[in-house]
């Protein structure tokens, strides 16, 4: 009892600390300058992480005197004082109902609605068998210190433990005012056992929205069969929670992640211009989304009524933007917004939809976009808003809100759209870099249904590609892999007779044929554009070839605009909404819902979920819903998700990973030879060769961190009920509609759970960057890389518009081409998606950088993975400066920086976030 008695005559008095670290420290042994200098590397602040509400819980006893009570029979009864500092983290800016609401919680907290903070040890209690747990304490202070203006407000509180508590493995926090917190960390110290960590990143929410108590585990591992006695309860309540019951109208504050269709796109309650179909069932198979549970429309119990901007949908609340991800991208829609005013005005009133020169187009970088659009005085006597338009005049002046920044297409080489190398060059280094396929057999085949489409025979034969072989034969050029293709016939034609029924809108099913050049560039030899079957006096074929006059070189870039449109619409709907949003959206849901946050594969994922669940939620509110702006701004119009949820059909989870995914297109064959056990057929490639080093590197890490927490490959991963749940859940509730498809990996093994895990990062981090950040490089400049066309090729013969084309080619291609206001509206929207936040986590990096995990080891290894993304980063800046790497470097050529890992905030055309953030 010697022990315990001391610890009374020491704790009695209670324990006055005020800074953030103990104000005196145990006697300098060598052991503990080694833990000092190991709790200095691990407080080193991460890079890129939030401003947040941090809390520091201290024990007030030394590691010795600890020591000394372990040694001991606890002593029944003795407690001790534990210190938890908060750092609460303020708004930049708050409006009067904030401001309010913390004057009436600075009150309330004198008189008892206040923070409660409680800890639970990893042990239970001999007797009661239950979880051993602190004395309940308050935060102190809330009244003084939070009207304070500075960034981070540090508060405290006084905790008492008893002498035989054990470890805290959880805590707890109940908040009693009226407003939500952000907490990012709780550390406890002081225990012989060392520091322990809280990775919480979390709101903690009012007990006036819900009023169970916040639950947060330390930062170690466990396994569910390896969860102490003490935790196993709390955890799975944890996860009961977040399931939730599936019934009911979600609160923007809860946090409860469930599934649903996508039955929220349309609203029939405007009218039958806004039906359309639910996507996901047997009908119309298509991922899950995130369940809002909000009521029926009134004029269908089917679809989900709406919930229109800029009301937001619900996410769980964790989900949401942070405040700078919110600021950022509610910047980008003022942009968008004002991008659009004055062209939206001009049209209705002049009705003056077309651009009349390329150089109307490039006055939007370089004067602004009303400048150029004849608003007179009249015209703004019209609209009764000279005020407003002069303001916003003066603001655009040096670069303002109404001026859009030059597209990187087109800051080296105003002409390089129109030349045939780099329209081939976007095919392997551009914002769609994913379509090319070997050429395997010519002519190419359909494989639609011919019952239903009729015969689909490729209008290409041998003498259209001949001359353009270098001398060899069709069936040559093939065996020695010269010939590639990118074929967009299968997915448009069956859309077609309604695509081309819709106002301003036409378009063709198009092929491209490429001939691989001596040097490594390709070059388009062929162009089949494709319409349903043949009406009365029109033909349902026809190929182009490259120009040989001045008259064909404008049907040449005629049909290379319809191949750009097609690959617009296919890399939005397909490759980047299908393959790197909307199937991504289960896997997260159901790592929340199956996977608790101490699981190690949990702690693996999360910073590969961040942000995804909001983003995708605002697609459903202003993108990809009826008449948004994909409708308005792609050639599919309202046929466009149902040209997504035909993609969803071919989709394979077993070939979205890279190597698999290149090979399944015949660019890449195996080859155990090569570095990445892969031979390219196109050597120059920017997007594979990049992408394979990215994903070498995502690969390895977690093979690293998968075997150190499965040593038995087989019967761990089989008996992990969790991992097990997750993946099952995965597929059989969020993939529902292709769950019995044979293609679905097996998670029996080590080496299972490792490609799939790899593949889920890959598609998050490297594959969505790829195909995001650089539509505005790109396709800000429209003639480059026109979302839609308005106009087909004029027919010789029979088309009355021939001669109009013939008299003015120019005319006739600007005229076939977005509108002034489809294109300004569709610019201010891709330059929004192409932005980086200044929040952004970069692959290699994660918040609380040394203290997500506990476990030593694995920190150790992230470094190890976070130097090798560093090294990648170096090899990609080198091979941009390689002039024999022709397709990323040259006289006008672009740099090949998509998945260059990291960027500054703003458009870059460049940076690998770890999440689907945008």
């Amino acid at each position: 009892m010697a022990a315990a008695a001391l610890v009374k005559e020491i704790m009695g008095g209670g324990c006055s600390m005020t800074t953030l670290f103990p104000v005196s420290n145990p006697p300098l042994t060598l052991k503990s300058i080694n833990h000092n200098r190991r709790m200095r590397l691990l407080n080193t602040p991460p890079p890129r992480t939030r401003v947040p509400l941090v809390v520091v819980v201290k024990a007030a006893i030394s590691e010795d005197l600890a020591k000394l009570l372990k040694s001991e029979k606890p002593a029944v009864g003795v407690t001790f004082k534990v210190r938890a500092v908060l750092t609460v983290r303020n708004k930049h800016q708050q409006d009067f109902k904030e401001t309010l609401v913390n004057k009436v919680d600075a009150f309330a907290d004198q008189i008892g609605r206040n923070v409660v903070l409680q800890l639970y040890s990893i042990d239970i209690h001999p007797k009661t068998k239950a979880p051993k747990k602190s004395k309940a304490a308050v935060l102190k202070d809330w009244s003084q210190k939070s009207n304070l203006k500075s960034e981070k407000v540090n508060y405290t509180c006084d905790i008492l433990v008893d002498s035989d508590f054990g470890i805290p493995g959880a805590i707890t926090i109940t908040n009693k005012h009226q407003k939500e917190f952000y907490l990012e960390t709780i550390t406890i110290e002081g225990f012989a056992s060392g520091p322990l960590y809280f990775p919480c990143n979390s709101w903690v929410h009012s007990t006036t929205d819900s009023p169970d108590p916040r639950i947060f585990f330390s930062n170690q591992p466990y396994l569910p069969d390896q969860t102490p006695a003490g935790l196993k309860f709390l955890r799975e309540k944890e996860l009961k929670d977040l399931r939730g019951d599936g019934k009911g109208v979600r609160k923007l504050s809860d946090r409860i992640y469930d599934y649903d269709v996508y039955n929220d796109l349309g609203n029939p309650d405007r009218g039958n211009d806004f039906i359309r179909p639910s996507l996901g069932g047997q009908k119309i198979p298509y991922p899950r989304r995130c369940r809002t549970g909000r009521l029926p429309s009134d004029t269908d119990i089917l679809a989900e009524s709406r919930v229109e901007k800029p009301f937001p949908l619900y996410v769980p609340r964790d989900e949401r933007f942070e405040e700078s991800k919110q600021n950022t991208f509610s910047t980008s829609r003022l942009k968008a917004v004002l991008h659009n005013l004055l062209p939206s005005m001009v049209a209705n009133i002049s009705k003056k939809h077309d651009f009349k020169g390329f150089s109307q187009i490039e006055s939007l970088y370089s004067e602004g976009v009303h400048l150029k659009l004849g608003l007179q005085d009249d015209i703004l006597k019209k609209l009764r808003l000279p005020n407003l338009v002069t303001r916003l005049h003066e603001s655009s002046q040096g670069g303002g809100l109404l001026k859009f920044d030059i597209p990187k297409i087109i800051s080296k080489d105003r002409f390089s759209w129109l030349r045939d190398d780099e329209f081939a060059r976007q095919a392997l280094a551009g914002v769609n870099p994913v379509n090319i396929e070997k050429l395997k057999v010519f002519p190419p085949v359909s494989q639609l249904d011919p019952e239903i489409y009729g015969l689909q025979e490729s209008a290409l034969k041998e003498e259209h590609i001949l001359g353009y072989l270098n001398g060899m034969t069709v069936q040559q050029a093939m065996e020695e892999h010269k010939l590639f293709i990118i074929d967009y016939h299968d997915i448009y034609l069956p859309f077609l007779d309604r695509i081309n029924a819709l106002d301003g809108r036409k378009a063709y099913a198009t092929r491209t044929i490429f001939y691989l050049n001596p040097s490594g560039t390709l070059k388009p030899i062929a162009i089949e554009l494709s319409l349903p079957r043949a009406s009365p006096g029109s033909q349902s074929k026809r190929v182009v070839n490259p120009p040989i006059d001045a008259t064909s070189n404008w049907t040449w870039q005629l049909a290379k605009a319809h191949v750009c449109s097609n690959d617009a619409g296919v890399h939005q709907l397909a490759n980047h909404w299908l393959r790197t949003h909307a199937t991504m959206e289960p896997f997260i849901l159901s790592a929340h819902r199956q996977l608790s946050a101490m699981h190690p594969i949990y702690k693996l994922l999360e910073p590969h979920m961040r942000y995804t669940l909001e983003t995708n939620a605002i697609a459903r509110q202003n993108l990809i819903n009826a008449d948004g702006v994909i409708e308005q701004c792609f050639t599919p119009g309202r046929y466009a998700m149902e040209i997504s949820a035909a993609a969803y059909k071919n989709w394979r989870f077993d070939l979205e990973g890279l190597p698999a995914d290149l090979i399944r297109r015949g660019v890449a064959v195996p080859d155990p030879s090569q570095k990445h056990g892969l031979k390219l057929l196109i050597e120059d490639y920017p997007y594979a060769c990049d992408g394979l080093l990215i994903w070498e590197a995502i690969q390895k890490w977690v093979q690293t961190y998968v075997t150190r927490y499965y040593p038995d490959p087989s019967s761990h991963v089989c008996n992990d009920r969790e991992l097990q749940a997750w993946y099952t859940e995965s597929i059989n509730v969020g993939h529902a509609d292709v769950r019995h498809e044979t293609w679905w990996p097996m998670l029996a093994d080590a080496d299972d759970l490792t490609a799939i895990l790899t593949t889920i990062i890959w598609l998050a981090s490297a594959q969505h960057a790829a195909l995001n950040f650089g539509q505005y490089p790109y396709g800000g400049y429209i003639p480059n890389r026109p979302p839609l066309m308005r106009r087909l090729i004029p027919e010789e013969k029979e088309d009355p518009e021939y001669m109009s084309f013939l008299e003015d080619p120019q005319s006739y291609f600007l005229s076939a081409l977005p509108s002034m206001l489809q294109s300004t509206k569709y610019m201010a929207v891709v330059d929004t998606l192409s932005t980086h936040s200044p929040d952004e986590e970069y692959i290699g990096e994660r918040q609380q950088r040394d203290t997500w995990t506990g476990d030593a080891e694995m920190v150790e290894a992230f470094h190890g993975f976070s130097s090798e993304i560093q090294r990648i980063e170096k090899e990609i800046e080198t091979r941009n400066g390689d002039r024999s790497l022709k397709n990323r470097c040259g006289a006008g050529v672009l740099a090949y920086e998509l998945l260059a890992p990291t960027s500054q905030p703003g458009v870059t055309c460049r940076g690998v976030p770890n999440s689907v953030s945008i």
